[in-house]
């Protein structure tokens, strides 16, 4: 009786155990065999098993332009209103524009900040290194600074004149 319950247990074991391997890419598979997963450079996984879970695909929507306001779809991808389109732009270049002016007030303090902060040297700053640290933190914060208000205006000169 133990014999035949055995054999019964050895052919789904044996089929449950396939070699799984990781190749490069992240591609794992046990549909390859040993000398296959040896030519591509995989690598036999051990220990956990491997779960896969497979993804479902989106569905097309239903046209709603008559709802939102916006074209049917076309090409998997929603046509937005000429109209809206717009308004998101001017809105866009509203808040860069204000980020700008924000970010080139703080420059301008950055700036003078850093002017004072070289010409005087402070008390507790005996150790010229001291100083020297204070300064180079002054001009990194300068430099980051010029640097956020550059990608401020490309941003701005991406959408262009208004």
């Amino acid at each position: 009786m133990f014999g035949a319950l055995l054999l019964l247990a050895l052919p789904s074991s044996a089929q449950g155990e396939r070699a799984v391997y990781r190749c490069p890419g992240n591609l794992y598979t046990d549909q390859i065999s040993a000398k296959e997963a040896q030519e591509r450079g995989c690598k036999t996984l051990s220990g956990a098993p491997v779960t896969v879970v497979q993804g479902a695909r989106p569905r097309p929507t239903p046209a709603s332009g008559a709802v939102t306001g916006t074209a049917a779809p076309r090409g998997g991808e929603a046509r937005i209103d000429p109209n809206e389109q717009k308004a998101r732009d001017t809105d866009a270049r509203r808040i860069l524009e204000a980020e700008l002016r924000k970010e080139e007030e703080r420059l301008a303090q950055l700036q003078k900040e850093l002017a004072q902060g070289e010409a005087e040297r402070r008390g507790d700053e005996r150790n010229y290194a001291r100083y020297l640290e204070r300064v180079n933190e002054l001009k990194a914060a300068v430099a980051r600074k010029e640097a956020d208000v550059a990608a401020l205006r490309r941003e701005l000169a991406k959408l262009g004149a208004p």
